[in-house]
């Protein structure tokens, strides 16, 4: 069972070192980051940005500038498809976003010539070490689909599976959370559970075991699910939190690491290949542990 962020480094220092290009590469905490997992063994890393810049950055942080490629990029649009190109091509096997907004490097992640599209919408995952939660739990969404109906919930399961599978996780529990436990006409999001899990159980969606509708307090807390009567099995032990909609996950994300101390790592899913693209408040821990997150997705790709 994988139970901490420690687990799933282990696992991907097992690997052969995966390539990882960074786009816009000149930010500090990116670069620590990289140095990190440079270290562990998990990567090569290729910076693509103003070389002036990068190699400043690296020289304060006193990392030798020898164990990097570095292409001279100015530009952070097209640095962005420079970094994009090289993992599309395969010459790569990781993107990584730098100093660059979000939006920027997935436009040029998208592009439907050289991008790393799939008929999958992309969803974000953030994968979590709780110190109140025995195992590792994995949330999503909390930061790209807004307001996902049925069918992009369905999109998000699946994408969610592959990444649970790639940490070991062979037959993941997804919990869908409401705010009520039992379904209810008049909130959409129990009338989504219900349907997911007919579709589950229809084998539409698979590799998983999907329950709901749960509160949050009784996917994660099998006291609170005992007292509430709630008798699916996996109540209290889900391995996934399916949020309702953007909201709930943000404030639950945000929520577990500045009140709870947790850790956690993030990966877009349900591209060709991963995607690392973490907050700016986020540790040089939370971004080591998601590059070693993504050398594990990589492997099983």
């Amino acid at each position: 069972m994988i139970k901490t962020m420690q687990d799933i480094v282990r696992r991907a220092q097992l690997l052969k070192p995966k390539k990882l290009v960074v786009a816009a590469a000149n930010d500090h905490h990116v670069l620590e980051a990289v140095e990190m997992a440079r270290q562990a063994g998990i990567i090569h890393p290729v910076l693509v940005g103003d070389q002036h810049e990068i190699d400043h950055m690296l020289k304060e942080l006193k990392i030798v500038t020898s164990e990097y490629e570095i292409i001279n990029e100015t530009d952070q649009m097209k640095a962005c498809e420079h970094a994009v190109k090289l993992v599309s091509s395969g010459k790569a096997d990781i993107l990584m976003k730098g100093f660059v907004d979000t939006a920027v490097i997935l436009r040029a992640a998208l592009d439907r010539e050289y991008g790393l599209r799939t008929p999958n919408r992309l969803s974000h995952v953030s994968v979590m070490e709780i110190p109140n939660y025995h195992k590792i739990i994995m949330m999503s969404d909390g930061a790209m689909n807004i307001d996902p109906d049925v069918n992009v919930k369905q999109e998000i399961i699946e994408n969610g599976v592959l990444i649970l599978h790639a940490i070991g996780v062979k037959h993941p529990k997804v919990g869908i959370i409401c705010a009520i436990e039992k379904v209810n006409p008049k909130m959409q999001a129990t009338l989504d559970a219900q349907e997911l899990i007919e579709r589950n159980q229809n084998e539409r969606i698979k590799g998983c075991i999907i329950g709901g509708p749960f509160a949050l307090d009784n996917a994660i807390n099998r006291e609170a699910a005992y007292h509430k009567g709630i008798t699916d099995p996996m109540a209290g032990d889900v391995d996934f939190l399916l949020m309702p909609q953007i909201e709930s996950g943000n404030v639950f994300y945000k929520s577990m690491m500045f009140l709870a101390n947790a850790k956690s790592a993030s990966v877009i899913a349900g591209a060709r290949r991963p995607i690392v693209l973490t907050s700016r408040a986020d540790s040089k821990e939370s971004k080591f542990y998601s590059i070693a997150l993504s050398a594990l997705v990589a492997e099983s790709n």
